[in-house]
């Protein structure tokens, strides 16, 4: 028995801004229902983050119930859990993939923990928070002790593990059965197989470049799904790649070298078929950021969708060496949370970390939805 494995496809991401990016991602995410009818698996399985915002734009509701609806229309199952950006921190508030119930998407949650698709069990959760996890726990343990007479099972959550997320986790990987053939996961972004229990766990990765530092990743082992095989002793997996529709290119350039590496990528960018997102670090030498920048927009201006510059000239006489500075001196996460020990509240700490690395990263839209999720699940309690 095969099927699809996919996570973290967050249609309706907006990236930089940029209306273009949000096409991208439903593209790809059009490109990936394609292919799983091409294979023709016997159900598919989403491990979270179907959406980038509990509250989706329209053009991403719609281009989901067109792709489910076609995979019912194929006669292809779809098992689907909720991801940390799926989910509207609200009591008693329900995903926006419970819209999709009468397209076929089966919703794997609380009231239904699990399912079975012939002779094998699906089973999950939604994404829980590292304050949660006792809760998740207790309800892995309820959904092993009901998996117990399933000769293949399937466990499906969107967690990050201590064992791949060491700062970040929301989970240990001891608390996670081992009785499973294959632990399908979401949330983190990189590929990641690895022999667990008496099967597999795996993170197929986003489908799209939802951070810059996901290129490296993507370039070695590329972005799209798993097409997994549970019907011998081990599941086999086998890695689908898919053509994205627009280019990352990422460079770091002596400045020096500025005016030779500038024709080179030029060169490169005439080749494409859409404009890149271009990603340059400039270092070495003592220059003046400005004119860089002015030489950098004039080149690539009407070249690419965004060109993203970072500076690091070298340091400067009497400048601070940062490798000679305390560990936690910049550590702004730190500085932040202990400027509000005084509320004696993890959730605010942990909410003016998120918000930080939102707006930091480029993504106010995110940060409001954070913002508005944290005080509607405050007021509702």
């Amino acid at each position: 028995m095969q099927f699809i494995h996919m996570a973290d496809t967050h249609l309706g991401y907006r990236q930089y801004g940029l209306s273009e990016r949000e096409d991208d991602f439903l593209e790809v995410f059009d490109d990936i229902i394609e292919e799983t009818v091409k294979e023709r698996p016997d159900f598919v399985v989403h491990s979270g983050d179907l959406f980038e915002y509990s509250r989706p734009p329209t053009k991403a509701l719609l281009n989901a119930q067109k792709g489910i609806l076609r995979l019912k229309n194929e006669k292809i199952p779809i098992y689907a859990t909720a991801g940390n950006h799926d989910i509207v921190m609200r009591k008693n508030a329900l995903p926006p993939q419970i819209l999709y119930k009468d397209f076929g998407l089966k919703l794997i949650s609380p009231k239904n923990p699990y399912y079975q698709e012939g002779h094998v069990f699906i089973g999950g959760a939604p994404y829980a928070s590292k304050y949660n996890s006792k809760d998740l726990i207790d309800r892995l343990e309820k959904i092993e002790k009901a998996s117990q007479n399933h000769k293949k099972r399937i466990l499906v959550l969107h967690q990050g593990i201590d064992l791949y997320l060491p700062y970040e986790y929301e989970i240990k990987i001891g608390d996670i059965p081992k009785t499973f053939n294959y632990c399908a996961f979401g949330h983190i972004h990189e590929r990641i197989v690895d022999d667990f229990g008496v099967g597999k766990l795996a993170y197929p990765g986003s489908t799209e470049v939802w951070r810059s530092n996901e290129l490296e990743g993507y370039k070695k082992n590329g972005k799209g799904f798993y097409l997994v095989d549970v019907g011998g002793d081990q599941p086999e997996i086998e890695k689908i790649n898919l053509k994205l529709p627009r280019e990352f290119i990422k460079e770091n350039i002596k400045y020096s070298e500025l005016q030779e590496q500038i024709n080179k990528i030029n060169n490169h960018i005439e080749t494409l078929d859409k404009k890149p997102i271009l990603n340059l670090t400039v270092h070495g030498g003592n220059f003046s950021r400005s004119e860089v920048y002015e030489k950098l927009n004039k080149a690539f201006k009407d070249k690419c969708l965004s060109v993203r510059p970072k500076y690091l000239p070298d340091i400067l006489e009497n400048t601070p060496n940062p490798v000679d500075m305390p560990r936690d001196a910049l550590d702004i996460k730190k500085m932040i949370r202990g400027s509000l020990e005084d509320f004696k509240n993890e959730d605010v700490s942990e909410l003016a970390t998120d918000l930080y690395k939102e707006m930091s990263e480029g993504d106010p839209a995110r940060a409001t939805d954070l913002a508005k999720n944290f005080y509607e699940g405050l007021y509702d309690n």
